[in-house]
């Protein structure tokens, strides 16, 4: 999975609301998160006849995985709110599974130790609601150091980080808006319920040559909280892979990655893993009593076992797990009174089996990362 910036999780914050590995989303009263991958090992806000404020809409729009957590006004239009934020962060140390450096001292995983890789992320992400839910599409452009090198099959490891692409869009329908009811509200318990679907799309300029084509597909639940938003995705996950290492063959002295008699090893690139269910929680947390402009955004995914991955198959995928907590503060309110435009954030990523990988078969699949960064909001 991955996740959004830590922008997307401040739109909401502050409005009162990553990317990256942190992801927000809008809600039917909400919006949607992304989802993991396995590479290396491998809403909508209330739009009433009479306009609600436009604080009570930010509060109900959502955002995901690599969103932090800004909101800005609604312009005068169709639009329930709209809102388009540039962020840079940095986050490391990350973890890339399979990625691993030589111990000469010859400790634990055969002498083989976790490689850490640190990022420096762009993000690009838009939300917006209309009449009858929202969407959300997130953009991240990260690179990494050195230690995780560009390559490709004529040149393996290159002297420098590679770059990565994802592109994550998510979209919600909202029951009650399409049917013009309150029937799918609870009051003190549910807001909405809507339609969930997204896709992911990924590319990196590695050896593994990493190209991620994933859907989602499912029910969004939109929580009625007295501020911010908390929102929950019931869906089924769906994932396309490139395995960048199985058109290899085995490869000599590596243990369990020996010939297989008949085995087509030149064609075997492109893995389409199971249909598998996912779990989605996104919020966004005003803090009035700190005094201070601030807001707890995050996410919470676990996606079940997709099915299997390795050089020939051989390695069933884990129980994925991946959160990331970030703490929001408007900068542009607290020193020129002017919200909603420029906020600073810092957090923490934990990814557990990163993009399904076992760790009893794959190095380095644990991240636990930390996040800090600038949002900006266009207008």
């Amino acid at each position: 999975m991955r996740p959004f910036s830590a922008a997307g999780l401040l739109i909401l914050a502050c409005g009162s609301g990553p990317v990256g590995l942190a992801r927000a989303e809008p809600s039917p009263d909400s919006a949607t998160s992304p989802a993991p991958e396995i590479a290396g090992a491998a809403g909508g806000t209330r739009v009433p006849g009479a306009r609600a404020p436009a604080r009570a809409e930010r509060q109900e729009a959502g955002i995901s995985v690599a969103a932090a957590t800004v909101m800005a006004a609604p312009p005068p239009s169709y639009l329930g709110f709209s809102d388009t934020v540039v962020s840079y962060r940095f986050q490391g140390p990350s973890a890339e599974p399979g990625l691993f450096v030589r111990r000469p001292d010859g400790t634990a995983q055969g002498g083989f130790a976790p490689r850490e890789v640190p990022k420096n992320v762009v993000n690009v992400f838009h939300a917006d609601s209309w009449a009858y839910g929202t969407n959300l599409i997130s953009l991240d452009i990260l690179t990494s150091g050195s230690q995780d090198p560009a390559g490709d099959k004529r040149r393996p490891f290159k002297d420098y980080g590679a770059t990565e692409i994802y592109l994550i869009y998510r979209g919600v329908l909202s029951f009650n808006k399409i049917f013009d009811t309150e029937t799918f509200a609870i009051p003190g318990f549910v807001k909405d319920v809507g339609l969930s679907f997204g896709a992911d799309i990924n590319t990196k300029d590695t050896y593994f040559d990493a190209e991620k084509r994933a859907g989602t597909f499912g029910l969004s639940f939109a929580f009625d909280v007295p501020a911010g938003f908390v929102n929950l995705k019931v869906q089924g996950y769906k994932d396309f892979s490139r395995n960048g290492f199985a058109g290899n063959g085995p490869t000599p002295g590596i243990p369990g990655n020996g010939a297989v008699p008949g085995f087509d090893y030149s064609h075997f690139r492109s893995v389409e893993f199971k249909l598998t269910p996912e779990f989605e929680i996104t919020y966004t947390i005003p803090l009035p009593f700190t005094g201070l402009p601030l807001s707890l955004a995050g996410f919470n995914t676990i996606i079940l076992p997709k099915g299997r991955y390795g050089t020939i198959n051989q390695n069933d995928t884990q129980l994925e797990f991946a959160s990331q907590t970030n703490l929001v503060l408007d900068v542009g309110q607290l020193l020129a009174g002017t919200p909603n435009r420029v906020e600073v954030f810092a957090g923490f990523q934990y990814w557990r089996n990163k993009f399904g990988a076992d760790p009893r078969r794959t190095i380095n699949t644990e991240e636990k990362a930390l996040i800090a960064g600038v949002a900006y909001h266009l207008k």
